[in-house]
């Protein structure tokens, strides 16, 4: 066996249906009494009001700010409710977009952080934030973001749209894609990559049939906090350095911008990394991994071209300079020519 190091992140998650409810008992835990509940505009009617009525004096106010991209300036204007409310807790409910809100104040406050997913993003597992400042996307990796509970309720899931779901799982299954080439990556990360994948790919399309299965809810969110996991766990290289590119230079979604990079990303490394090609496909039941992640993608409805979702063309090659102007670690050699096809294949979505 290969050597290698491991170091595991300390985590409370508690998993479940109707975990809501158990958000109180895990602040008061805490030894905290004013929480500002994070959310944003989709979430502040349904699962962030059924937080402040299960946290009752507790919850001190709510914040409907998050934004895709965690922008700076959003971040300094929620800021300045913490004095004023006297918070001593943050509680994020909804995507990775409110959860990113919460680790940037966090960074700033250290407050503690109990968050509550609504997708299957995985940002919650991981100390990883990324934020926009300029046009520009930046990421960090730094204890002080990692959330102190997490807390799964499969019952907020069973009405998140098909879109968002299959978006978001694929945005999932990008991370344990990574994980598993990832330069520090181990058995253990890799384990949880392959079994996070093969959870996504079977819950996805059972949701894209019927959004209310609760089976492919339960396995789709539990298949997200593997892949998050991994996420948090090790480097990630070519398709994360990308879609962050993109998407801060472009403001392109977030998860769409995944789905759509992944395949092709997975092709550029699939020499490099046969290994890892191996364990997505088996994860998958395909044959090929790079074919099989962009047929799921598009069985499941989701964009498979940048053009699709707001790139021009002409963005292809700022993209490609972008990208290339702070070196990082990949499988595969970053090459320029190489990284130019790549983005003119998920441009006009050719399959890999």
């Amino acid at each position: 066996m290969n050597a290698f190091q491991y170091t595991a992140l300390p985590a409370r998650v508690i998993f479940g249906s109707g975990t809501l409810k158990q958000v109180r008992e895990e602040m008061q835990a805490l030894g905290c009494r004013r929480a500002l509940i994070l959310s944003d505009a989709h979430h502040a009617a349904g699962a962030a009001a059924d937080l402040a009525a299960v946290l009752g004096p507790l919850a001190a106010g709510i914040s409907t700010d998050a934004v895709m991209h965690t922008p700076v300036e959003i971040t300094l204007r929620v800021m300045a409710k913490l004095d004023q409310l006297g918070i001593d807790c943050l509680i994020a409910v909804g995507g990775g977009s409110t959860i990113g809100l919460s680790k940037a104040l966090a960074l700033r406050t250290n407050l503690p952080q109990i968050v509550v997913p609504t997708t299957y993003a995985g940002s919650e597992a991981t100390p990883i934030l990324g934020q926009t400042e300029n046009d520009v996307k930046t990421t960090l990796r730094s204890m002080d973001v990692l959330p102190e509970v997490i807390v799964y309720d499969v019952d907020l899931t069973i009405d998140l749209p098909v879109k968002i779901s299959v978006t978001s799982g694929i945005n999932a299954i990008a991370h344990a894609v990574e994980a598993l080439y990832a330069k520090d990556a181990n058995p253990v990360t890799s384990l949880l990559a392959e079994k996070g994948i093969e959870a996504l790919g079977f819950a996805l399309p059972r949701i894209a049939e019927d959004m209310r299965d609760h089976e492919a809810r339960q396995q789709a969110l539990l298949g997200a906090w593997m892949c998050g996991t991994c996420l948090g766990a090790v480097g990630m290289s070519l398709h994360h350095k990308l879609c962050h590119t993109l998407g801060g230079r472009f403001n392109l979604p977030h998860a769409e911008t995944h789905a759509i990079v992944l395949p092709h990303a997975a092709a550029y490394n699939a020499d490099a990394a046969p290994l890892a090609m191996e364990r997505v496909a088996r994860a998958l039941g395909v044959d090929h991994a790079p074919s099989g992640l962009f047929d799921l993608a598009r069985q499941l409805g989701a964009p498979t071209a940048l053009k699709d979702i707001g790139m021009a063309e002409q963005d292809i090659e700022v993209a490609v300079e972008a990208a290339l102007a702070a070196p990082y670690w990949n499988p595969a050699p970053v090459q320029r020519n190489r990284l130019r096809a790549l983005l003119e294949n998920a441009f006009f979505g050719n399959r890999p």
